[in-house]
């Protein structure tokens, strides 16, 4: 089992991979915080803190995937997520609906025997992948930005027990992940979550030759696409025409009673929205696993069930 270690700031076709695996391996990465570990103590804040978007949220990798090339997806199944003993929550004042007036904060929190402790509360542990996704086919993308790559979806749902299905864009998917959070509450509000280091286990797999437009979740009973854009009825559209588009491929129903049946059965809900900001607002849109028709997406040859 290889630990992936080498850190990196942006999504890129370029970035040297660190490892190369072939599908059917287990991985481990060895993530900082959001902040590189930067913040020390609450006196250091993001007021004094140089904390561009290009050298915030570190990810662990890139790894090449042996086998994959554009037009597959990479399955990534995430067995385990140990964190650190201290996480970090911190305020500024140019993020969040609430940012003006906003004085910059910093919070050490506490992790004791499955809890965050926030001042009187204690509050459960739910590790979270905040950034996660492949190498895009275009520009660079900053880790601390989302897109149909994958990237800083910041999904609270993408925790140990789900598997996440990534577009592959480039040879060998170069995937990557860090920012993971021992808690965040759906929106991520302020900003941040509890940031923390951690270690990710997880499994690589190949799905070949499945058009897959955006990121895709897959829980023990739902289905959630994953999408992006700068206002809400954008990212809206994208993650809505996306799962239509699977929903029809899975059902075979007409293109009316798909819209219907997403209508009445079907979930939207924010992942990321702390504008105003720079970073999109991140969604997403989740179905029920429907046991009467094949899965919404197959299952690679290398997962055993």
């Amino acid at each position: 089992m290889q630990t992936i270690r080498s850190q990196v700031y942006r999504f890129s076709r370029d970035n040297e991979p660190c490892a190369r695996v072939a599908p059917g391996e287990v991985l481990v990465f060895s993530t900082l915080d959001c902040f590189s570990n930067r913040l020390t103590d609450e006196g250091v804040t993001m007021a004094t803190l140089d904390y561009g978007y290009d050298v915030a949220n570190p990810a662990a990798g890139p790894v090449y995937v042996e086998g994959a090339e554009p037009g597959d997806v990479l399955v990534v199944d995430v067995y385990d997520i140990a964190v650190a003993d201290e996480g970090t929550i911190a305020t500024d004042d140019h993020c969040g609906p609430l940012h003006e007036g906003m004085p910059y904060a910093t919070k050490k929190v506490p992790i004791r025997d499955g809890y965050a402790l926030f001042n009187e509360v204690r509050i459960p542990v739910r590790p979270m992948i905040g950034v996660i996704g492949c190498a895009p086919d275009g520009p660079d993308v900053i880790d601390g930005y989302v897109g149909s790559h994958g990237g800083n979806m910041d999904n609270r749902l993408i925790g140990a027990g789900t598997r996440l299905h990534l577009p592959v864009r480039v040879p060998g998917a170069l995937l990557q992940m860090g920012d993971v959070h021992a808690a965040m509450g759906d929106a991520e509000i302020c900003g941040t979550g509890i940031e923390i280091p951690a270690r990710i286990t997880v499994r690589v797999s190949l799905l070949k030759g499945f058009v897959l437009n955006w990121p895709v979740l897959e829980t023990a009973d739902r289905w959630y696409v994953n999408a992006c854009g700068q206002e809400y009825d954008e990212a809206c559209k994208a993650a809505s025409a996306e799962l239509h588009r699977l929903l029809s491929q899975q059902t075979g129903w007409s293109r009316a009673d798909v819209y219907m049946y997403m209508s009445v059965q079907c979930d939207l809900e924010l992942n990321q929205a702390c504008k105003p900001c720079a970073v999109p607002l991140s969604l997403r849109f989740g179905a029920p696993k429907l046991s009467q028709f094949p899965p919404l997406i197959p299952v690679p040859s290398t997962i055993v069930r």
